[in-house]
């Protein structure tokens, strides 16, 4: 599976278990750390445990499996590491005090649009 379908595949997932605000930051030029960071919001830590269990499940099924997962335990954070995308699947008021997304804005944002089901984005 390749980044890109895999990166789209995260996002239908996230997009289909009704995640909010999900944005792509593509830091292939930033870091090492890998190519792409998918952020999403969960309205609650069980959300938030959903989502991130279902993108483990579903990746899972097509053979790719996480290199690490992190935060299940609090699941107001919880990062899926598949090497080339970490997912961070967020609590609201969790994702707003650490706002990764100021602190990578020197990344690409990649328009997902196209890949949910209203055709909003980060809008949504």
């Amino acid at each position: 599976m390749t980044t890109q379908e895999k990166l789209e595949k995260i996002v239908k997932i996230l997009d289909s278990k009704k995640a909010e605000d999900i944005q792509v930051i593509g830091i292939t030029n930033l870091t090492i750390i890998a190519d792409y960071f998918v952020i999403a919001t969960g309205t609650s830590t069980t959300q938030v445990k959903s989502l991130a269990d279902e993108v483990d499940f579903q990746l899972g099924e097509l053979g790719v499996e996480a290199r690490g997962i992190e935060g299940v335990r609090a699941a107001s954070w919880i990062v899926l590491d598949y090497g080339d995308i970490v997912v961070h699947v967020f609590y609201r008021d969790t994702r707003a005090e650490y706002q990764l997304e100021r602190l990578w804005a020197d990344g690409d944002q990649v328009d997902i649009s196209n890949l949910l089901i209203d055709g909003n984005g980060a809008d949504k």
